[in-house]
């Protein structure tokens, strides 16, 4: 009954699309306003790196740390109700972000918002997934996604008509709030009612680690998405330092690549969906756009990349072909019981934006800092190792386009 009532343009995936879009515009808006933000509460040129390398790592620890709390209470509590905490955590933490006067005060602010804004894509997600039919759900995540990621343009956009970092976090806010009075009409899922009448445990974190089958299925379902942020967090993040090195451009605009990329990323997640449909399989979807990735990363790295216009180009190749963020998400809930799918769901993004730091530390820490290798070589060997431990991990991983949803793990 509950599947054939909803489709794709249904409120709930409407109302999970614009989530995410709030949370995209959120989780990006500090790389994009980084430098004047950073300069607004105290740092120098000399202590920018320190200072917004601390900002950031604060924000993606409260990202994992809220993966966790929400994935947790999802199962326990209910997918709406993770949505309604969630949002109102982290609207309160943007809105207070405009007001920060020192570094230590965004770091705290950009730490509760990273908590917040963790569980608004797995319980999304979640939801869609199990109110949607299975013919319908890749779909349905993928406008989600699709709509969701463009929220990295409005950011981008929003700061360049305002001009004001503070104002932009405010906005943030606001549109969190106003969000909020669009969930109010939103249904839980039935799924995750009748797993609440069932006498079995819900969100009990340790039971995706107490089984080895269930261990490996979490642990590959993080690592085929590790590309994204490899992409995101260190080529694109960084692309004016590369765009230095290779070509000796001063005028890339980091920022700039972020739009770009976000643009295109929107638009693969938006057909990764009809892409695993043709092919009724979420893996050959899901390896076309790994090989699009390799693709991008050989342009990247090569003598085609040469000019702010290729950077920029490159860039946006590569957003597109890392747009699969809404089929790994998916396949991530697709593998575990009601009971757990929460949890699973939505810790594993979070996982996934919780390694970006490990990936600095292998990127910056070992290769440059430890072994004195240039940017440009420590760039190629760390895709090489991010790329080599996802495709194996994509080798383990189960098919899930045609599995019926609708069980609990023991």
């Amino acid at each position: 009954m509950t599947e054939k009532k909803y489709g794709i343009f249904s409120l709930p995936v409407i109302v999970a699309a614009l989530g995410y879009f709030v949370d995209i515009y959120d989780l990006l808006l500090f790389t994009i306003v980084k430098k004047p933000s950073m300069l607004g509460v105290g740092s120098t040129d000399a202590t920018m790196l320190v200072d917004s390398t601390r900002v950031i790592n604060w924000q993606m620890t409260g990202l994992l740390l809220g993966g966790i709390l929400w994935g947790v209470l999802a199962d326990k509590k209910g997918r709406l109700s993770v949505l309604f905490g969630s949002i109102i955590l982290y609207s309160i933490a943007n809105f207070a972000t405009g007001f920060v006067q020192t570094v230590d005060q965004y770091a705290a602010c950009r730490f509760v918002g990273g908590l917040g804004l963790a569980g608004e894509l797995g319980a999304g997600i979640t939801l869609v997934s199990e109110l949607l039919p299975k013919n319908k759900r890749g779909l349905g995540t993928s406008m989600v996604a699709g709509i969701g990621l463009s929220g990295a343009v409005a950011a981008y956009f929003t700061y360049q008509f305002t001009d004001d970092w503070r104002l932009c976090y405010k906005i943030g806010g606001i549109l969190g709030i106003g969000l909020l009075l669009l969930r109010v009409s939103v249904a839980e899922s039935g799924m995750f009612n009748q797993a609440k009448e069932q006498k079995v445990a819900r969100g009990n974190f340790f039971m995706l680690f107490n089984n080895g089958k269930r261990l490996k299925k979490y642990v590959f379902a993080i690592l085929i998405g590790l590309p994204t942020w490899y992409v995101i967090g260190i080529l694109v993040n960084q692309s004016d330092r590369f765009g230095k090195a290779m070509f000796d451009s001063t005028t890339i605009d980091s920022g700039r690549s972020i739009m770009f990329a976000y643009a295109a990323i929107a638009i693969g997640d938006m057909l990764v969906g009809v892409v695993s449909q043709y092919f009724k399989s979420r893996k050959k979807a899901l390896l076309l756009y790994y090989m699009l990735t390799i693709i991008g990363l050989l342009l990247f790295f090569s003598n085609y990349n040469n000019s702010d216009m290729s950077m920029y180009s490159i860039c946006a190749l590569l957003g597109f072909s890392t747009g699969f963020w809404a089929i790994f998400v998916t396949m991530g809930a697709e593998q575990f019981g009601t009971n757990l799918r929460g949890t699973a769901a939505t810790t594993i993004p979070n996982m996934v934006r919780g390694a970006l730091p490990l990936i600095n530390m292998l990127f910056l820490d070992l290769f440059q800092k430890s072994w004195g290798w240039s940017l440009i070589n420590s760039g190629i060997v760390t895709g090489i190792v991010v790329m080599s431990v996802t495709l194996i991990a994509y080798y383990f991983t189960e098919e899930t386009f045609h599995k019926d949803l609708n069980y609990v793990e023991e």
